[in-house]
């Protein structure tokens, strides 16, 4: 059975619910939607770029969707444990907007849900809006049907947002729940800013699933900084599609970390358009029990002169699984783009699997491009080198371990949040949760 269906039938049952309270831009891009969605189904487990992810199975179970867009009633309560770390912050409780106590008005920079984005930057929506996303990714177009609100994250012209955006992303509801998230990120010319997105899970004993589509579009000269955590329960499954538009000039890096999961798939699809264009994706998970991390990146050069740089990490131990699809292409006369993909892995126990499958398309001359990929498990010589020395077994594995994914968390840009990844993934590999002790979000 194809799981989408239901989702269609959902909307075309409510359709006058879902489209009531949304911006005419986000109305019109459901038709095509709608009509992409007829004509396509969910990929299954063994099919080309989701061998480990079975997104039908996913979607089969029966989640409930907020179509009324009931808001998160009672009080709100977050704290960020973060030292040092200031930030503007919102939530998206479930898949309703809220902004926190510590979000400014800023001169040059906007904050705010596409449904006040239609009145106050249609220009923007409108030029920028489903413009990057994919029609021909299901989840992407089913996203696109649902979604009924979302953010945007707008930066004027030559303004350099020093303080970060942060979105606090969380899944409370006593029942099953489909949650459709939407991000739409323009940073005009010149201009900068760093988002960093959380993602909690607060009651562990429900299925969750999060529907998300993200869209940067990073103009001439402009810096981006993209960091996405996510912290939840065995019971969430995480589906992301980030897309990414860069101009001439322009900085981007992307960071997904995954500490603690249930089911995540992250897509990520990057257009180098512009010359000089500089790319950084970084990605890592650590996984255990029978958690499943899955990504698939495509970064596409249609410009000279430029440089991507690509790395993803994955440590899994116990029965989780994890899964990397990657592709750079290099398309007709656009030479000297550099471009470096890598995926290591280590599984640290005989029942973790990993599937890799790095990919290079280069169709034009004076390039440097490479890529690769390793398995392997934690080096014997090292492990008992450390215990000769009075290192324990356990303690060496967890030194070893994070000694192996350093270099995603040096990646990072934000010196106080680098700190802090640190520490968080010491907790994990020690087979601690590593949930931030203080984000609480309470009812």
């Amino acid at each position: 059975m194809n799981a989408l269906q239901q989702y269609i039938d959902l909307y075309d049952a409510y359709r006058d619910t879902v489209e009531k309270a949304s911006p005419a831009v986000m109305n019109r891009a459901r038709v095509e939607a709608r009509r992409a969605l007829s004509q396509m189904a969910l990929p299954v487990k063994g099919s080309e770029d989701y061998e480990a992810t079975d997104l039908n199975a996913i979607f089969a179970t029966d989640y409930g969707v907020n179509l009324n867009q009931m808001r998160w009633q009672g009080e709100l309560r977050f704290s960020c444990d973060v030292p040092n770390l200031s930030t503007n912050v919102y939530y998206v409780l479930n898949d309703t907007f809220v902004a926190g106590a510590s979000a400014r008005e800023q001169d040059g920079l906007t904050v705010e849900t596409l449904a006040q984005a239609a009145l106050r930057h249609p220009d923007v929506l409108e030029r920028c809006y489903g413009v990057l996303s994919h029609a021909d990714s299901p989840t992407t177009a089913l996203n696109t049907l649902l979604a009924q609100n979302g953010i945007l994250i707008y930066v004027e012209a030559g303004y350099n947002a020093e303080r970060p955006i942060q979105i606090v992303n969380v899944l409370n509801a006593d029942m099953p729940l489909l949650a459709v998230r939407r991000v739409l990120v323009v940073a005009e010319p010149g201009s900068s800013v760093k988002v960093l997105v959380c993602d909690h899970t607060q009651n562990s004993s429900r299925n969750y699933l999060s529907s998300e589509v993200v869209e940067i579009v990073a103009r001439e000269g402009s810096t981006v900084d993209y960091y996405h955590m996510e912290e939840s329960t065995p019971q969430t499954s995480r589906l992301s599609d980030l897309y990414v538009r860069q101009e001439a000039g322009s900085n981007v890096l992307v960071d997904g970390i995954t500490l603690t999961n249930g089911t995540t798939r992250n897509n990520y699809y990057i257009d180098v358009a512009g010359e000089h264009a500089q790319t950084r994706l970084l990605g890592m998970a650590i996984a255990g029990g029978e958690q499943h991390v899955d990504s698939y990146t495509r970064i596409n050069h249609r410009a000279p002169r430029c440089k991507s740089d690509e790395m993803f990490k994955y440590v899994l131990t116990d029965r989780a699984t994890g899964a990397f699809a990657g592709k750079i292409l290099v398309q007709p006369d656009c030479p000297r783009v550099e471009a470096y993909q890598g995926n290591k892995n280590i599984c640290g126990s005989k029942e973790a699997k990993m599937h890799t499958k790095p990919q290079l398309e280069i169709y034009t001359d004076d390039v440097k491009c490479s890529h690769g990929a390793t398995v392997g498990q934690l080096d014997e010589e090292a492990l008992f080198y450390m215990q000769t020395r009075g290192v324990s077994h356990e303690q060496a594995r967890r030194l070893l371990m994070q000694a192996f994914v350093s270099d995603v968390i040096a990646g990072v840009r934000l010196d106080v949040l680098r700190e802090r990844l640190y520490h968080l993934v010491e907790r994990r590999l020690d087979g601690n949760d590593a949930m931030c002790a203080d984000c609480r979000i309470n009812k």
